[in-house]
């Protein structure tokens, strides 16, 4: 049996995906805290937002869009982003996907985004060393 949210996601567009990246990283843009940190290492926003949005149409319609590795994309700015920046920009992104989406496919952005931050943020700062450093 599929969830009430699993069904309402499938339900979700391309096109609604292609509204939502660019409205939410104009407001990332705008933020005081994540903001900086986007346009220092975002050059060309247009083919950026492109691969986000192959990237949410990947997750949420499984279209193998996205080819790309989030993980390295992030690693290679360590050194300028903080776990406080994951909430804040879970929190942005809960705020533009409420207010744009249907409720049960907001819902489901939302907790993909959730495990997606929670995912990078124990690969780029719970690691453990490498085994002979162990």
């Amino acid at each position: 049996m599929q969830s009430q949210i699993g069904s309402q996601a499938a339900a979700i567009t391309e096109a609604e995906i292609a509204g939502l990246v660019p409205r939410f990283y104009d407001r990332v843009r705008a933020d005081a805290l994540i903001g900086p940190v986007f346009d220092n290492a975002i050059t060309e926003w247009k083919p950026h937002l492109e691969k986000l949005m192959a990237f949410w149409s990947s997750v949420m319609l499984t279209s193998g869009r996205y080819k790309g590795n989030p993980m390295a994309a992030h690693m290679k700015h360590l050194a300028t982003i903080t776990p406080p920046m994951f909430d804040r920009w879970l929190s942005i992104w809960a705020d533009v996907t409420n207010e744009t989406m249907a409720p049960g496919i907001a819902a489901e952005l939302q907790a993909k985004a959730e495990r997606i931050a929670q995912s990078l943020k124990l690969a780029l700062y719970f690691r453990l060393p490498p085994r002979e450093a162990r």
